[in-house]
């Protein structure tokens, strides 16, 4: 039998209980139904855009109909996906004139290519043509073929985690299917973590942890409620968020790419939480922990980041560097030092 990392592919066994059907080399499948409904709705759920004319928003997901799966065959990953849309869209003009309808796409399929998608934008009955329905139709229609393509991509990045061989580092190596690189210079979020079962890929991701230290004009009880106010954490990222601030609660910001749960809170004095971005391994999270100190005059925060994707150490730091600290004291004028 050849070593790990070595000779063909169908007799390397890795150290693990079970050792049928190594590596997948034999015609397996995993069901991509379910983390594919949510990453749909997430992805759909808050979607707006803007114009002079005014400006719209996806505000109801109603309805998730299909299924997913991905096929491995000798290391080939094989994608199925085919699911039917609806979703309700609000607007409103700068001259205050409401309007409400409906967004449905039938066949967003791996049969077709996401310039033959139908996307149809239509009005609820009785409500008139506005300029509104025109923006949905132009921009709207854009922005939910984008979204979808994403999704696709997602699939074929996120959830294939652990369908292909296993190097000798520890590292799942990614067919040329799933080396699409998305865009990863903003974190990640929408409303609640995936339903899908944990997957156990039977491989071990190196993970590392890191610390952060900062200062802000403010007390420790403003600061805390910034982390935990839905309204607060819409202004500071700029976009939809979704925020339970409760133990137990979920949250999901920054466009679905980061989202997570908060598992231990102490009001004014401790936040912690599971956390990660959306592209990381499948029901992989870091843990965060917040402490809050009162300087007299400042807060100092001091972030402990544990079981970060060790390739993910810079971009994690930066991302909570840029994305919380620094729109924290830009949006709410805790200005203070950084050290």
């Amino acid at each position: 039998m050849a070593k790990w990392g070595e000779g063909d592919p169908r007799w390397i066994v890795e150290e693990r209980a079970d050792a049928t059907n190594v590596n997948n080399w034999h015609w397996t499948e995993r069901d991509a139904t379910s983390w594919s409904s949510d990453k749909l709705r997430a992805l759909l759920l808050g979607l707006s855009v803007q114009s002079e004319d005014g400006h719209c928003e996806v505000t109801e997901v109603s309805k998730v109909e299909g299924e997913a799966s991905i096929n491995n065959r000798k290391g080939k990953l094989i994608f199925f996906y085919e699911w039917s849309l609806k979703a309700t869209w609000t607007g409103e003009s700068k001259e205050g004139v409401k309007n409400t309808g409906t967004i449905e796409v039938p066949n967003l399929s791996d049969e077709n290519d996401m310039e033959d998608l139908d996307i149809s934008v239509s009005l609820n009955k009785d409500e008139p043509e506005s300029s509104l329905s025109g923006l949905m139709r132009k921009l709207g229609v854009e922005k939910i073929r984008e979204v979808l393509g994403s999704y696709v991509g997602f699939l074929k990045t996120e959830f294939t985690q652990g369908m292909i061989l296993p190097t000798a580092n520890g590292m799942a190596q990614t067919s040329s299917q799933s080396r699409a690189k998305l865009d990863q210079t903003r974190i990640s979020s929408s409303s609640g973590s995936s339903s899908s079962a944990p997957v156990n890929t039977g491989v071990k991701i190196p993970t590392c942890k890191f610390s952060m230290k900062e200062k802000f004009l403010t007390s420790p009880a403003d600061l805390y409620r910034v982390f935990l106010n839905q309204e607060m954490t819409t202004a500071f990222t700029h976009a939809p968020a979704t925020v339970d601030g409760e133990k137990g609660g979920k949250f999901r910001l920054l466009e679905g790419n980061v989202f997570g749960e908060f598992t231990e809170l102490v009001p004014d004095e401790k936040i912690v939480m599971k956390w990660r971005y959306n592209n990381w391994p499948s029901e992989h999270y870091a843990t965060i922990s917040l402490r809050l100190l009162d300087r007299s005059s400042e807060t100092e925060l001091k972030l402990e980041c544990r079981g970060v994707p060790e390739e993910e150490e810079e971009r994690t730091r930066e991302g909570w560097r840029r994305y919380y600290f620094e729109a924290i004291r830009q949006t709410f004028g805790f200005g203070a030092r950084l050290y």
